[in-house]
């Protein structure tokens, strides 16, 4: 056998014992009549131990040969340490070798295998087999095998059923680019991989499976960020026979769990607000709730004196930053430039002081009295000692402006505690957009949202009115999880194609195999899907969810260890009746 233990289970009471141990070789050190090695392996380090009293010269020979990462087989007896290391779970014993085998030899790794590494992100992407033998990769894939284990134990104890969809299907114009498959045996014809797995999982609540459930992997052909991947992984699941309130409840029931069992903490309550008051109280529809800074409205009293830039704007909205008034002139003049950058997109920003004496300075006081900036501090809630920030404009634009302000201070000032969880659902969402270049309007969620009971027939008289019965539910500012109660007979399910701008014959073409299956004794039903990579990166107390997955693309999409994608040879294209001319 090539172990008899792991290199992280040993101690006192094995002291005596002769075991066989296989592994990595993590540190060689040789004080010439003794050396020791810390052998690695998935579970921890061992210290071997060799010297020249109670070692075969040859075997000491043999240790000087070796070199880090080498792979080793190991036997000896368990002795007590001299030199106890405390750090590690193994740290009493070592073990006194007196035979070793060489498994496989490695060659100098680009960069340490160590908690601490001197290797970049690029040269650890490229070798990323070598980055997961370091504690924190390891320990990161670890976790989200624990979080998936709860998920699945969770929900099959509530009687979901773990039901896989298919990968290879067709390709809808409906949300984000499709990856697509080309079919050899179908010339001309490509599948899709899919976005998510929405109409099969309706489709198996036609098929009377009540509850699903489905770890599962989704792509999407979009450009990256830090929390985005072409490729993600999806908690799916759909309940029939099922109101919004079943699916809130259920997974509140879900997220506690989590929370209990991985992080050991423990919340009751989860607030619900509406769109529209996230919008107006955070300025964006997955607010982060861990700390205060609230928007207020200022344009009922900033608007009455004859400051242009106010009185042209559509919204005049601020926020009080706690002790901001301790920022110098300096600090403040980089928080202005902060907000002008191109990512953020601001004109410019208004501030005001709260002295400690109860008088404010602003930077517009040649227009604003004491009484006016009085009534500021009021409606943003600030208090002797805060700073007042100010933006103004077009309404929808200056919300999410003040809203990265609001996080980036949060940020800065360390109120976005990676130990503090506050969760939310967002309710009420719109049941369309309106796309200001095409005028047209489009699902906000995705074609199958049934709109709130009552509200369809303003679909035809007003149809950026009409609120989804749909649900979000945020947790420290990202968006884990989000779904909604679908529609579930042909007549409504035709009227929502109809005004997403879809023909008949292109609904039918697009998605007459659901409309049919409706004609079936379609029953009551909704769903949500958690992303899983966001929440296990969060739970794991970081918002990179590249950190928590195995093998992830960089910022181009491209995996750097395999060099994908790839050309494809000619014979490949010609099978594919591909021709590509470049």
């Amino acid at each position: 056998m090539y172990r008899s233990h792991t290199c992280g289970e040993l101690n006192t009471s094995n002291i005596g014992t002769v075991v066989t141990l296989s592994g990595w070789i993590q540190k060689i050190r040789d004080k010439g009549f003794v050396a020791w090695i810390d052998l690695r392996d998935r579970y921890g380090i061992t210290q071997l131990v060799f010297d020249e009293d109670r070692t075969p010269k040859e075997l000491l020979n043999q240790v000087r040969s070796l070199s880090r990462e080498t792979v080793i087989q190991a036997k000896g007896k368990v002795i007590e340490r001299a030199s106890k290391n405390t750090a590690i779970a193994t740290g009493e014993i070592e073990v006194l070798i007196t035979e070793l085998h060489v498994l496989n030899e490695s060659l100098l790794p680009p960069f340490t295998i160590e908690d601490e590494t001197d290797g970049g992100e690029d040269i650890r992407m490229k070798y990323r087999y070598l980055d997961i033998r370091r504690n924190p990769v390891k320990e990161n894939l670890i976790f989200r095998h624990k979080v998936s284990m709860e998920v699945r134990r969770y929900l099959s104890d509530q009687g979901f059923i773990d039901v896989e969809t298919p990968y290879l299907i067709k390709s809808t114009p409906e949300g984000a680019r499709d990856f697509v498959v080309p079919s050899r045996m179908n010339e001309g014809q490509f599948y899709a991989l899919p976005q998510s797995p929405q109409t099969f999982k309706q489709l198996l609540m036609v098929g009377g499976m009540d509850k699903y459930f489905q770890i599962v992997k989704c792509f999407r052909d979009e450009d990256l960020r830090a929390d985005r991947q072409p490729e993600f992984t999806q908690i799916d699941c759909e309940m029939a026979f099922i109101e919004q309130e079943d699916i809130l409840n259920t997974f509140e029931g879900l997220t506690k769990h989590l929370l209990k069992e991985i992080k050991g903490v423990e919340i009751e309550n989860f607030p619900r607000m509406t769109f529209d008051e996230a919008m107006k109280r955070y300025g964006n529809d997955k607010p982060d709730i861990r700390f205060g800074m609230e928007f207020g409205e200022l344009n009922n009293v900033a608007q009455h004196r004859d400051f242009n830039v106010f009185n042209s704007a559509e919204l005049v909205v601020g926020i009080a930053i706690p002790g901001g008034n301790s920022h110098t002139r300096k600090e403040i003049d980089k928080l202005v430039d902060w907000v002008k950058r191109p990512q953020v997109g601001a004109l410019g920003m208004v501030y005001c002081r709260c002295n400690e004496d109860g008088s404010y300075k602003s930077s517009v006081d040649k227009f604003y009295n004491q009484e006016d900036l009085a009534k500021w501090a009021e409606a943003t809630g600030a208090k002797p000692g805060d700073l007042i920030c100010v933006l103004s404009g077009d309404k929808t634009k200056v919300r999410a402006q003040l809203s990265a302000l609001r996080m980036e201070i949060a940020e800065r000032l360390g109120l976005r505690k990676a130990d503090e969880f506050a969760p939310l659902w967002v309710i009420d969402f719109p049941l369309l957009e309106l796309d200001e270049e095409t005028g047209n309007y489009h699902a906000m969620h995705h074609p199958f949202t049934s709109p709130k009971p009552g509200q369809l027939e303003l679909l035809d008289s007003n149809p950026g009115e009409v609120k989804a019965n749909a649900y979000d539910l945020v947790l420290n500012g990202n968006e884990i999880g989000g779904g909604s109660i679908r529609i579930h007979d042909k007549e409504t399910q035709a009227i929502m194609f109809k005004h997403l701008g879809f023909t008949p014959d292109e609904a039918k073409e697009q998605f007459g195999f659901l409309m049919d299956a409706f004609q079936y004794g379609a029953p009551p039903h909704g769903g949500i899907a958690f992303g899983l990579d966001r929440l296990v990166s969060i739970l794991g107390g970081q918002e990179t969810i590249r950190d928590f997955i195995a093998f992830p693309k960089n910022n181009s999409g491209r995996d750097v260890m395999i060099d994908a994608p790839a050309n494809l040879d000619d014979e490949q294209l010609k099978e594919l009746n591909l021709k590509l001319d470049l």
